[in-house]
This record gives C-alpha cells, structure tokens and sequence, in this order.
C-alpha cells in the first residue's frame, strides 16, 4: 500500500506539521488529520526506484525518461508509438502524449 505525505494548513500538532499514511491509491486525499481533525492537504512527494531500469522497462512501467541533448531540446529515450524522439522548447507537439500513461 502507498505511503501518501500530508501537511497541516494551520498549526500541527502532535504528530508534526507533515505526517505521512498508508493509503490505497484509490483512497480519496485526507481533508482532516486522523489525530486532530485540523485541515491538512497531501503532499507531492519524490519516489525512490530501488534499482536502476532500462529505457524500455521504465517505458513499460508508465513512466517517460527525456534525456538534455542541447539547450531547450530533449530526447524522449522511452518513446511510445507516434511520439516525437525529440522535445522542442517552445514546440508543444514535440510533447510526448501523456495521456497514454497518465490515468488520473
């Protein structure tokens, strides 16, 4: 089950101004703190990969790796189907299309 960071708008309290709970991932966010009922709201948080992936792994898995080539241009290394190899600054249909791997 994912471990989901919250944070007190207000003051905190005992169990500090940022906590973290075990939450499924279809589990709506926490609006009030389970030891307080003061408003909290979730916190975007890094992820740790425990071991290093291929290109075509982390593909697979959802995610899109851009690798700096030069200044303002990308190389999509994870490319899917009809995606630019490419992203361009200033050129939004070099974008990959996150739609494909972003479900919510």
């Amino acid at each position: 089950m994912p471990i989901y960071e919250y944070e007190h708008l207000n003051s905190p309290c005992s169990i500090g101004k940022i906590f973290e709970t075990k939450q499924s991932i279809k589990d709506e966010p926490l609006k009030q703190c389970p030891n307080c009922k003061d408003t909290v709201r979730k916190r975007i948080s890094r992820i740790a990969i425990a071991k290093s992936r291929s290109n075509a792994e982390l593909r697979d898995l959802g995610f899109t790796k851009l690798v700096k080539r030069d200044d303002g241009v990308y190389e999509n290394v994870t490319k899917r189907g009809n995606d630019s190899r490419y992203m361009e600054s200033g050129k939004p249909e070099t974008l990959p299309d996150f739609s494909k791997t972003i479900s919510d």
